[in-house]
């Protein structure tokens, strides 16, 4: 686990540092080819430069948020922003079904919005217009 990764669990409450820990194990478990890393504050898997899936202490839980989790069609998983994010929030390590996390983990590696390109992207329309 990268350190900034540690650091960030070690910070929360105990049950929060619980769901946490217990998040980033199966995370690291099935994505093992993703990167890791603290970005924007908060701990980040990517896939091919690609964010995939993250966790944030929010006031009063910890939200998982899968970048492109609106594609998944997961009755679970809420909208999230204008783009294709999705979330689940934990109040409780208990509340993790690993079952419903190890799906939503396949999905995120199968599909992915190009995130990384984006703004790229709008940069070269813009200048076309």
């Amino acid at each position: 686990m990268p350190h900034g990764i540690e650091t960030y669990n070690k910070a929360q409450s105990p049950v929060e540092k619980e769901i946490c820990e217990k998040l980033q194990q199966v995370i690291d478990l099935q994505l093992p080819e993703a990167e890791s890393k603290i970005w924007h504050a908060h701990p980040v898997w990517f896939l091919d430069g690609n964010p995939v899936v993250g966790y944030s202490k929010l006031k009063d839980c910890i939200r998982l948020l899968f970048w492109s989790g609106q594609t998944f069609e997961e009755p679970h998983l809420k909208d999230e922003g204008k783009f294709k994010a999705a979330e689940i929030r934990f109040t409780d390590p208990h509340q993790i079904d690993i079952s419903s996390l190890k799906c939503w983990l396949q999905k995120a590696r199968d599909i992915q919005w190009d995130y990384k390109n984006i703004v790229k992207r709008k940069g070269r329309l813009d200048r076309l217009k």
